[in-house]
């Protein structure tokens, strides 16, 4: 017996949101034989993205049951049967959370459509529900609404299950009851942790550190770490006893300390960093006319880069990107060609250049400070005041100093072509 399910959650925090509307199929492997189909008010507050792509809004719940109300219904209908879902991991994890508010702790086994379909069919374009449903000639409405994408994840199992001569695919990703179950322990970890940026440090019974990593989100990365397959994932969940954090605020601050750490530390699970060979980059120079002309193409230490990349198809990439944006090939003057492109220079080159860049901090008021000198990156430290930051000598005294990689410069330049982050020009 199956039980074929859809949920639409209300976004937010990891392991904060709530289920706004639910769709359940109970199918015996040839046809429907119950269903239930509810909106469900949350509680909470509906993220603005959620309404636009589901059209569902805080109004059209205010009498919709809770999920209280509803929940006897759920386990009645879900009761020795395997959740079927797309993203299974997804829709059991929300349902799991509603049960526990509850005192309950629900379980049941469950069965990913997307891991099925990627063994069934691996030529797919793509995996993801609307767009390997319409591949497939299967019908399709409602999309992003429980009811909708229940009915197509039915219709798709359907088929996946014609597909599947030998039965041995079912039978192999057909996940154990323990997937997504987390033992006390490991609860109690995962519910001490916060859903913010940072860096996280995995630890033995030894204390010593087996494992860190930089995530937008810490709980919901170690969550994932206990519940996820995979030998990586099995090794932290028998060995991991402890798990600390630090919260960065800004991303980069999360990436780049965990590169820099991982160096220092050498916790025995984290793979080595590769180093990357900025083989390229976007280089800019003056053609004959005496137009700033940016141009892809292999380092040879040229001056005026724009910024390094492991590839000529990437520099290409961001070249076209920039190139449109600031449409570098409209005809102009001169004058206000070669002054575009010093914007660009600006905006995202460190090469030769004195520089703090300024990201969000950890809590308001508070900002991130990453400070390049003469083109090298020599630390980063949190400020509160302008001019902690205008002040190259204070600045270089609140610093935390790095000896960043050969990989620091890419990550800081990676980071500055998608996020614009604050640049002030420094006297050194």
């Amino acid at each position: 017996m199956y039980a074929i399910l859809d949920i639409e959650s209300t976004g937010g925090k990891y392991n904060e949101e709530g289920i706004m509307e639910i769709a359940i199929y109970r199918f015996d492997g040839h046809s429907v034989v119950d269903k239930f189909v509810s909106l469900i008010n949350p509680e909470r507050e509906i993220q603005p993205f959620v309404t636009k792509l589901t059209g569902i809004n805080n109004k059209m719940l205010g009498t919709a049951p809770k999920f209280h109300e509803v929940a006897k219904r759920i386990l009645e209908i879900t009761q020795d049967a395997v959740l079927v879902a797309h993203n299974a991991q997804f829709d059991y994890r929300i349902l799991r959370t509603e049960f526990r508010r509850l005192g309950y702790n629900y379980h049941r086994k469950t069965l990913c459509t997307v891991d099925v379909s990627k063994k069934l069919l691996p030529e797919a374009e793509s995996h993801s529900l609307g767009k390997l449903v319409r591949s497939l000639g299967i019908p399709v409405s409602d999309r992003h609404r429980a009811n909708g994408d229940a009915m197509a994840t039915l219709k798709l199992f359907k088929l996946l299950l014609t597909k599947d001569l030998e039965k041995s695919i079912i039978k192999s990703t057909t996940r154990a009851e323990t997937l997504g179950q987390l033992t006390t322990r490991q609860l109690d970890i995962v519910e001490s942790l916060p859903a913010d940026i940072g860096v996280y440090y995995m630890y033995d019974k030894d204390g010593t550190i087996l494992f860190l990593g930089s995530t937008r989100n810490i709980k919901k990365r170690v969550n994932q770490h206990f519940t996820n397959v995979g030998p990586l994932a099995r090794q932290l969940q028998k060995a991991t006893k402890k798990v600390s954090f630090e919260r960065t605020g800004s991303e980069l601050t999360a990436v780049l300390k965990s590169e820099i750490e991982v160096a220092k530390n050498t916790p025995i699970l984290n793979k080595s960093f590769k180093v990357s060979k900025f083989s390229h980059g976007i280089f800019a120079a003056y053609d004959a006319a005496g137009f700033l002309q940016l141009n892809a193409e292999k380092a040879n230490g040229q001056p005026k880069r724009l910024s390094s990349f492991t590839s000529l198809k990437e520099s290409h990439h961001f070249l076209n990107k920039i190139t449109l944006e600031y449409q570098l090939d409209k005809p102009t003057t001169q004058e206000l060609h070669n002054e575009k492109v010093m914007k660009i220079l600006k905006q995202y080159s460190t090469q030769n250049r004195t520089v703090a860049l300024i990201d969000r901090g950890r809590e308001l008021g508070e900002r991130s400070v990453f400070l390049i000198k003469n083109g090298v990156f020599k630390g980063l430290g949190y400020v509160d005041l302008n001019h902690q930051v205008n002040n190259i000598h204070i600045l270089e005294a609140i610093i935390a100093p790095f000896e960043g990689g050969v990989n620091t410069i890419q990550i800081i330049e990676s980071y500055l072509r998608k996020s614009r982050m604050q640049i002030v020009e420094l006297e050194s």
